[in-house]
């Protein structure tokens, strides 16, 4: 998704200010989108984050808006699949790789794959030291890879 906004640049960081050079972000910009942008992670890195992103959504895990309009899915052999057995096989899958990635790292992973929190929200909540995050954000992606075997 994109929602394109301008804003001001200014000494590296973006202000919401008028004049100065302006540039174009987007608000709707997840934060591994913003890591893989910048190449503090890599595409095996990204893809273990998506997939466990995925699977989050998939098991319905987050906060609900509305109600869902979209068809009943479909199994192999064209009967259809209950929706609660297919969110229960994607928490089965999200809780296998969080475990694996382990507690220390889990908390980082969660915020900022699942609920999109910002580094610096996230390092803040947690109470670590700034840019600490990062740090433990790739250690924790690439114990996400391993158990996905990227």
């Amino acid at each position: 998704m994109r929602e394109l906004l301008e804003r001001r640049l200014e000494a590296g960081r973006i202000r919401d200010a008028a004049g100065g050079r302006r540039v174009t972000v987007n608000l709707r910009e997840s934060p591994l989108d913003w890591l893989k942008a910048r190449s503090l992670v890599d595409g095996r890195q990204f893809e273990a984050g998506e997939r466990l992103r995925g699977d989050f959504e998939r098991a319905s895990l987050g906060p609900q808006v509305t109600m869902r309009w979209d068809g009943a899915p479909r199994g192999s052999n064209g009967a259809a699949i209950d929706p609660s057995g297919r969110q229960v096989a994607a928490k089965a899958r999200f809780d296998a790789a969080i475990a694996a990635v382990g507690p220390g790292l889990s908390d980082i992973l969660w915020r900022t794959v699942c609920a999109n929190e910002g580094l610096p929200a996230a390092e803040k909540a947690l109470g670590w030291p700034a840019r600490a995050g990062r740090l433990v954000l790739t250690l924790a992606l690439d114990r996400l890879a391993a158990h996905y075997r990227f």
